[in-house]
């Protein structure tokens, strides 16, 4: 990819089109530094509470997430979670599920 497109694309803002349809390959990491397992030392893993229920939703609707794979409930309560903050309600904080320690060495 040359480095003069990906200027011009840049000045006139994200080119989701491009971007839906670039592999791998396409992505310049030279600005990106590598992780290892010290990088990750000390994060947490974080979740809200769920709560299992049966709900009733059309079928075009449920095959419209199902179609986009795995995932496709958190899909539902992502679209769910904007209609609440679209509507002025507070969101609750996040729990910390587990963090991650520091990497053991293996003993030889």
């Amino acid at each position: 990819m040359k480095e003069k497109f990906i200027t011009e694309k840049l000045k006139k803002g994200t080119n989701w089109k491009w971007l839906q349809h670039a592999s791998d390959k396409d992505i310049d990491y030279r600005d990106i530094p590598p992780t290892n397992a010290k990088f990750w030392e000390g994060a947490s893993v974080a979740t809200r509470p769920k709560t299992h229920l049966s709900i009733r939703l059309d079928s075009d609707i449920v095959a419209y997430f199902k179609k986009r794979g795995v995932g496709y409930q958190t899909r539902i309560n992502e679209v769910l979670r904007a209609y609440l903050k679209a509507h002025g309600e507070p969101t609750p904080p996040v729990s910390v599920v587990r963090t991650i320690k520091k990497t053991r060495k293996k003993k030889k």
